[in-house]
């Protein structure tokens, strides 16, 4: 957002105080409606002082509501805040019912007007940062994802193409990155929506628990089955299962639900009777499946069954710019729980959040926000408050210099690297000349 501050005013010697007063914005100045509107076009300030006497009814009130009229009708988010007479209270009134946000009267006290300024300023600012965020979350119908990396919108739009199918996913990423939010969309956005999302934690159960959980058991198989209970699978019948942390599956196990994937029937403890089952299998773990079926503790027909569609969900290190988005969504959440009125996050909080590492992900993020809601004692979010050392900002390396010399960095060294080290080739790749493909090999002091 622009700090212009257009001020309608034809006294020129207000025109100088006002100047004055808020010196800390780029004040633009009008004396009649025609400049006002033709300024208002130009610089498009997102607040404007008004005054209600301008010519050529510099007496009464007639053109400068008229010019109010204009401004909401021509930009309706702009802040206008008008000038009165010291006992013109009805018209003030008249004039926030026209669509001005507030107004003051004369003579002009410096610390109450810039007050009310800066206040409709910071409006201003909460405004657009929520339509980005808006604009943001309707980039995507997956519900509670809040994104604008390429990284994040790849994984909702899988998410949306292969929800209403019945095909059994395979969510997979560090703890913390959201699966279970994108197992439930993948719920919400199937035709099974109406039925159960029942989730359960595999890593959470003992072993000797977990079968019972699973499958249910008949009443007498075991010490304190006093009566007939369906499983979690049974429950889910209709709708979606969620198997979270399927790596942590007892080798027991595996087998039995892989029968049950394949034939879709289930057996109860102590049970004969197979009950047919129809749910959607959704399963997900933060750890290499590969790897595990490799050394023997995952079995390699379960993994191909549970893996029919497998979505890589990245770590928020990966996710560029969701970081902040992220955060500035749990500062307005945690600002309306905790009561608090915080006006973001200082520049040094904002480059210690982009240049941290982020091990716990999405839930680190929030716990760090919500501490930090909860403790900060200035009117803005500190590196401190977030428990977080702060960096300075040429530190991180946000330069439009640094990025371009990284990318075209990256982007030789690939070519090169496809081209077995032939300097034409990779220029050809590149789409680039063989004497502009030697100087920027010396400008980035690459080896050849």
């Amino acid at each position: 957002m622009n700090n212009k501050l257009l001020v309608v005013e034809d006294d020129p010697g207000l025109q100088d105080q006002l100047r004055w007063c808020f010196d800390r914005y780029e004040v633009i100045v009008a004396g009649d409606r025609a400049t006002a509107m033709e300024q208002l076009r130009k610089h498009q300030p997102p607040v404007v002082t008004l005054d209600l006497g301008l010519p050529p009814d510099a007496d009464g009130i007639s053109e400068g509501l008229a010019t109010l009229e204009a401004i909401v009708s021509q930009r309706p988010d702009t802040k206008v805040i008008v000038v009165t007479g010291q006992n013109d209270r009805e018209n003030a009134v008249r004039a926030v019912g026209s669509g001005a946000y507030d107004f003051y009267h004369k003579p002009i006290d410096a610390e109450i007007l810039g007050m009310i300024v800066n206040r409709a300023y910071r409006l201003r600012e909460l405004e657009l940062e929520n339509s980005a965020l808006m604009q943001q979350k309707s980039d995507h119908s997956v519900e509670g994802v809040v994104a604008c990396s390429a990284e994040m919108v790849k994984v909702c739009r899988t998410v949306e193409k292969v929800a209403p199918s019945n095909a059994s996913i395979l969510l997979l990423g560090d703890s913390g990155t959201g699966k279970e939010l994108c197992a439930r969309s993948l719920h919400d956005l199937s035709p099974r929506v109406s039925g159960r999302f029942i989730a359960i934690n595999c890593a959470a159960i003992p072993e000797n628990l977990l079968e019972s959980e699973l499958f249910g058991y008949e009443k007498g198989a075991f010490t304190g089955a006093v009566k007939q209970t369906p499983g979690k699978i049974e429950y889910a019948s209709g709708g979606t299962l969620f198997l979270d942390e399927v790596g942590d599956l007892p080798m027991s196990l595996q087998a039995k639900l892989l029968r049950f994937l394949q034939e879709r029937v289930v057996e109860r403890v102590g049970g004969r009777e197979e009950i047919p089952v129809d749910v959607r299998v959704v399963c997900a773990t933060h750890q290499n499946l590969p790897e595990k079926t490799s050394s023997g503790t995952f079995r390699e027909d379960l993994y191909y069954r549970i893996s029919e569609i497998a979505i890589q969900i990245p770590p928020l290190r990966e996710r560029g710019g969701d970081i902040l988005l992220l955060a500035r969504m749990f500062l307005e959440q945690f600002n309306r729980e905790q009561g608090r009125n915080l006006r973001g996050f200082n520049k040094e909080a904002l480059t210690a959040m982009e240049s941290y590492t982020w091990p716990g992900n999405v839930r680190e993020l929030k716990n760090r926000v919500k501490r930090a809601v909860i403790m900060a004692e200035g009117k803005q979010i500190v590196a401190g408050d977030l428990e977080l050392d702060e960096v300075a900002i040429d530190e991180v390396g946000l330069s439009l210099r640094h990025v371009r010399e990284q990318a075209e960095r990256q982007a030789i060294q690939r070519a090169l690297s496809h081209s077995a080290g032939k300097v034409s080739a990779a220029a050809d790749m590149l789409g680039i000349s063989r004497p502009t493909m030697y100087d920027m090999i010396r400008k980035l002091n690459l080896k050849v």
